[in-house]
């Protein structure tokens, strides 16, 4: 007998049952996206921006004296630079990592959050998701990532999540997918094969920019050899940024193409 064998038979089924029930998602404990709270920021105070290298945190001219910062999560490399230099709280941890959303105006902070409705039409296809009654087929294309999201993917088909469980799977031909998930920042090298294998699936299709990379360029986006991500290039159904997602938030997107959970950011604000 072999030593995997002998292994799984000791230690039975490790697989969660999460999303099914439960909450076993596997990171509890794990730091996602941060929080924005303005009411809490500092007069004259851009300790934030300046530690942002993406410049997810920007400053523009409020009402009257005042300046307030920008804030777009789809920049957002979550690397915690803001939580640790703010003097006051306004940006904080949280353990918030579901921030796929179908609308990419969901994921820059706005005071008053869109209705789902209305946000959905905001930067995205706008697409109800299809109603997919047996198995979902993705094909991944690698355009330019530094292959952090490509370690997370893996993950997805380990014994602990275990994706085929839930119906979805993997494959290498185009022609057999119903969703393109994409990663890295489109460079000038891999926009014609992105292209190619988008137009080679069968309609309908499915489009997920995986990774800050691929939402909007990450911290090489626009360079001479890299785009800003996929906009402009695809139409994208669900925008997932981190750096990278970690498989939870990626089975979460897949999830939304699907119908089967419910967006959790909407106006850049986070679910409490």
């Amino acid at each position: 007998m072999s030593l995997w064998t002998w292994f799984g038979l000791t230690n039975g089924n490790v697989s969660t049952e999460w999303p099914l029930k439960g909450d076993a998602h596997g990171q509890q404990g794990v730091l996602g996206m941060p929080r924005y709270d303005p009411a809490k920021c500092q007069d004259a105070c851009d300790a934030c921006a300046q530690a942002c290298v993406t410049h997810a945190i920007t400053f523009a001219p409020g009402s009257g004296a005042q300046v307030r910062a920008e804030v777009d999560w789809g920049r957002c490399i979550v690397c915690q630079r803001c939580t640790e230099v703010c003097p006051t709280g306004a940006f904080s941890p949280s353990a918030e990592w579901a921030v796929g959303v179908t609308g990419r105006d969901d994921l820059v902070w706005a005071e008053a959050p869109a209705s789902g409705a209305a946000s959905v039409a905001a930067g995205g296809t706008g697409r109800a998701p299809r109603p997919f009654r047996r198995s979902l087929h993705i094909r991944h294309v690698d355009a330019g990532s530094c292959n952090g999201c490509e370690s997370e993917l893996q993950a997805l088909n380990n014994p602990f999540y275990n994706l085929h469980r839930l119906g979805i799977f993997f494959t290498a031909s185009p022609r057999f997918a119903d969703v393109l998930l994409v990663t890295g920042p489109v460079t000038q090298a891999m926009r014609g094969p992105l292209l190619a294998t988008y137009e080679a699936m069968p309609d309908p299709k499915w489009v997920i920019a995986t990774g800050t990379c691929a939402v909007s360029g990450g911290v090489t986006g626009g360079n001479y050899a890299s785009g800003n991500g996929l906009d402009g290039v695809l139409p994208v159904d669900v925008y997932l940024p981190g750096c990278p997602p970690n498989p939870a938030a990626i089975m979460h997107a897949l999830l939304l193409i699907l119908g089967r959970t419910e967006q959790r950011i909407r106006g850049g604000r986070l679910e409490r």
